[in-house]
This record gives structure tokens, sequence and C-alpha cells, in this order.
């Protein structure tokens, strides 16, 4: 079966539905509560790796298939919530920093220096070289 954009649950009841089998046999079948079934069916489940493991090997699909159908349902899920996208805006990207923050950065070790400079010339009793006085 083709990968579909549709969500976990919407597609095991799709091959639940292609087996002419109900959750209460797949549960049995595949070692998988019943509950869980449902829930996964409902979308108020997740497909974990075990269950992807099982479903993979009572329907003949990859253990892939059902992680992938998983992991892009909370993809697009989390791409639409706003609150969550608010926080990724955030980030930057490694490597990639602001550029205030890197002159800000370099502004503020070019005024140390300077302030360093300044203070070791007013340090008392520091006398000035005799060089050139004969």
């Amino acid at each position: 079966m083709a990968k579909t954009e549709k969500n976990p649950g919407a597609v095991l009841q799709t091959f639940i539905d292609k087996y002419q089998i109900n959750p209460f046999s797949l549960s049995k079948s595949a070692g998988i509560y019943y509950k869980t079934i449902r829930d996964i069916i409902s979308g108020s489940a997740r497909i974990t790796v075990p269950i992807a493991l099982r479903l993979g090997k009572f329907f003949g699909t990859t253990p892939q298939f059902w992680l992938d159908l998983q992991i892009s349902s909370e993809i697009k899920k989390l791409s639409a919530d706003k609150k969550f996208q608010s926080k990724l805006k955030n980030i930057t990207k490694a490597g990639k920093q602001k550029s205030s923050v890197k002159e800000k950065s370099a502004k503020r070790k070019t005024k140390t220096l300077r302030e360093k400079r300044k203070k070791a010339v007013k340090i008392p009793g520091a006398k000035k070289s005799g060089i050139g006085k004969i």
C-alpha cells in the first residue's frame, strides 16, 4: 500500500477493512492490546516502535511504513500549531548567528582591550622609560 497523507489510525482502519478483520482479532493475532488498537484508530494513541514491528509482521509491511505514517502525522500537526511555530522562530541555525550578536561580541572585546591599556598606563608608581635621554 502506498504511503498516504492520512493519519496512522485511518490507514490502520483501511488495512483492517481490506483484510476483513476486526480490531479485536487484530489485537489477539498481533499481540497488541485491544484498547491500544482502538486508540490508534481514534487518533488518541501513537504507533510506537514495538507496535510498528507487530503491525508490519502481521500485515506484511515494514515497521518503517507505520513509523513514517506516525512521524508524518506528528510533523503535520506541529506545523499547524501556531504556538509551536512561534517557538521555532527563536531558534537560529547552527553557525549562523545574527550579525548584531557577532558585532556586539567584537565590540566588547575591543573595548575590554582598550580599558586594559588605559588602566595599565594609570598604575601609580609606574615610570615612563628613559629612552632617548642622555
